[in-house]
């Protein structure tokens, strides 16, 4: 697409500098049909004034050479004229045409130089009245611009959106310790194992933010290296039911595993994988009630393997989809740090699923309906 787009401006820019020789020459060509008849009659009539005055009479051959020296002076002299011409009608449409070029180049600096400022809300204006696809190279340019400037203001309100999270998130534990710590030393706490407990459990919280915050800063910058081995399908769901089996038991919700028989194996990093599945079992685990049921599913695809955690819980909204992985993002916004994780577990799970080169999505048909995550993992070539 990009090689069409710049062979199609080539041709553009040759044809508009072809259309200026062209009218060049139209206006030279038409500056000198006009000029070249009144010229050579008006030196016409100076020849035959010399003729009638006898200064060449009876002599031919200097009757010749006159002519065709008062001829050249008529062509000369309309050929200026007509070159005139033809230079300045070649000027302004050369101005008219750098002018469809410059004026949005040089707009396109000064908004540039506006959003590096931070006016995120700059846009340039597309051609008037055009369609998104029949716009010219020029007006692409233009919206590839504001898509990047529509990218940029995006992500500085996340950054801010993002400080706003995590000082709401790392206050909430604070101020519990504070307050803990005040009451002990006015002496409205008992110093008792249970008030320490208590403070402890806020401080784990705080640890667990600090861990994931970092976990995700470096999910997010690439700053991690995948370990990538052939590992069987079948292998990292016995891990995950190995390892949060009992959990289920104890809220008393079923756990139903259904693998495609005969998988290939699929080559990633494995840790990082069962944390994927890990954080995806786990929130439905924590969102689906007891007496509920969480589904894990493998099949095959054309060129991935799927899998699919397929809960019976509290559902997800259609207008919230869309936001589930977002950073610090929570579908239920009464719930606390303390029952509902970190909030960027889902994140990192989307960062890892991309940095294997898949893909992952959540649906849901609405709330108290269940919900359904799941991920594609490409299979080897």
């Amino acid at each position: 697409m990009m090689k069409f787009i710049r062979a199609h401006l080539t041709w553009k820019v040759f044809l508009s500098y072809l259309l200026v020789v062209l009218i060049g020459g139209v206006v030279l060509i038409t500056a000198a049909s006009l000029t070249v008849p009144a010229a050579f009659e008006r030196h016409l009539v100076s020849m035959n004034e010399i003729m009638i005055s006898g200064n060449v009479a009876g002599n031919n051959e200097q009757m010749v050479s006159e002519l065709f020296s008062q001829y050249k002076t008529a062509v000369f002299e309309a050929m200026t004229y007509a070159t005139l011409a033809a230079l300045v009608g070649a000027v302004l449409v050369s101005f008219l045409i750098s002018r469809q070029v410059v004026t949005p180049t040089l707009q396109m600096m000064s908004l540039s130089k506006r959003i590096a400022e931070g006016e995120y809300e700059e846009r340039l204006l597309l051609p008037g009245g055009q369609q998104t696809d029949q716009i010219d190279e020029l007006g692409r340019l233009a919206l590839s611009f504001n898509q990047m400037a529509d990218k940029l203001e995006k992500t500085e309100t996340m950054r801010r959106e993002l400080i706003g999270d995590v000082t709401h998130e790392l206050r909430t534990p604070l101020t519990a310790v504070k307050g803990y710590l005040e009451g002990l030393t006015d002496g409205v706490l008992p110093a008792d194992p249970e008030t320490y407990q208590q403070i402890h459990s806020e401080i784990d919280r705080l640890q667990r933010l600090v861990n994931d915050l970092q976990e995700l800063s470096r999910v997010e910058a690439g700053a991690f290296q995948l370990m990538f081995t052939p590992v069987s399908p079948a292998s990292l769901i016995e891990r995950i039911q190995n390892t949060l089996g009992r959990q289920f038991e104890e809220k008393n919700i079923q756990l139903e595993i259904n693998i495609e028989p005969n998988l290939p194996d699929i080559t990633v990093d494995k840790d990082r994988i069962i944390q994927v599945l890990t954080n995806l079992v786990g929130n439905a685990l924590q969102f689906t009630p007891s007496g509920g049921k969480v589904t894990l599913l493998v099949r095959r695809e054309p060129s991935d393997v799927l899998f699919s955690v397929i809960d019976s819980g509290i559902g997800i909204s259609a207008d919230q989809i869309p936001l589930i992985f977002n950073r610090f993002y929570r579908t239920d916004k009464s719930r606390t740090r303390a029952s509902g994780g970190s909030g960027i577990g889902l994140t990192i799970a989307k960062a890892l699923v991309k940095a294997h080169q898949g893909k992952i999505w959540a649906e849901s048909k609405g709330e108290g309906k269940g919900s359904t995550f799941s991920f594609l993992i490409p299979l080897p070539e």
